[in-house]
């Protein structure tokens, strides 16, 4: 079997495998198409959009968690997905409930919010009573 897979060296899974994975399950055409490159990119620029000040309501939020569930799912985690989790990490509140089900088991992504949320995410959030 010659196809990549997440191991002790970190390798990335290959591209064939995410995009297998996405097919399989649904996912629209767009991330289809951009395949693991895109949702790494994807949960890179989360991350710093988090870091600047989330500004995207709780739907959006819970879409970029779908991104991160997707890659734990598929095996699609590697050092930079990895790297990315440890500063988000950081900018996280923990969340009373969790905020979303991406993936299963309870991955850190779902059990909390922005410190720095926009009006918008706190007042969705407020809404749905996942934080004060």
């Amino acid at each position: 079997m010659g196809a990549d897979t997440r191991n002790s060296e970190d390798r990335p899974v290959s591209d064939a495998k995410i995009i297998s994975y996405l097919e399989d399950n649904g996912y629209p055409p767009h991330l289809i198409h951009e395949g693991r490159a895109g949702l790494v990119r994807r949960w890179r620029e989360f991350v710093e959009q988090v870091e600047k000040g989330f500004r995207g309501g709780l739907e959006d939020y819970r879409n970029v968690l779908d991104i991160r569930g997707i890659l734990e799912q598929a095996d699609g985690v590697d050092e930079e997905v990895l790297n990315s989790d440890q500063q988000l990490k950081k900018l996280l509140v923990p969340a009373n409930h969790r905020v979303w089900e991406s993936a299963p088991g309870d991955p850190f992504w779902d059990h909390g919010y922005p410190r720095n949320a926009g009006k918008k995410l706190a007042a969705d959030l407020q809404a749905e009573g996942l934080a004060e």
